[in-house]
């Protein structure tokens, strides 16, 4: 990736609307060479998908939760995360190291709704070793946007 898909990505990253004239300008080259270039940047997955940014509690799911899980590895593991990528509450999952197995964060509507998912979901799956729930209290920050960094190889031309 070079600077002017670098340029690109920073601008499609904090604005997904932007049409291709808007990123024409800031790539520096034509609307055709633009679009070429995001149709690449696509096509080797470094754009991989286009969404819109939504107020959780506008859309019903103010409560954001976190689990950490310890499960023991195996076929309990396979059918956790068999689980986790089929909730729609989850917003992302990450395997770790130390003492958690995983790492989950959670949009829900209200606690109910928390108890419900664990309680009939999360529980009852073998393997379960230990469960943490922690209920963010504030967002003080809160982004999809992923630094856009030079790679070392980059530099050195």
């Amino acid at each position: 990736m070079d600077e002017i898909d670098r340029k690109i990505v920073i601008a499609v990253q904090q604005d997904g609307a932007a049409g291709l004239a808007d990123l024409a300008k800031v790539s520096g080259l034509s609307v055709s060479a633009t679009a070429e270039r995001l149709k690449r940047l696509e096509e080797r997955g470094v754009v991989r998908g286009w969404h819109a940014e939504l107020d959780p509690a506008e859309v019903g799911c103010p409560l954001l939760a976190f689990l950490r899980v310890a499960i023991r590895p195996g076929k309990e593991d396979i059918a956790f995360r068999r689980l986790i990528r089929k909730l729609e509450t989850v917003l992302e999952c990450h395997q770790l190291t130390g003492e958690w197995s995983y790492l989950v964060k959670l949009r829900l509507p209200d606690i109910a709704a928390l108890e419900t998912l664990m309680a009939e979901e999360i529980r009852p799956l073998a393997g379960m070793e230990r469960i943490s729930v922690e209920i963010a209290m504030a967002t003080v920050k809160e982004t999809a946007l992923l630094p856009v960094i030079r790679a070392p190889e980059e530099e050195e031309a």
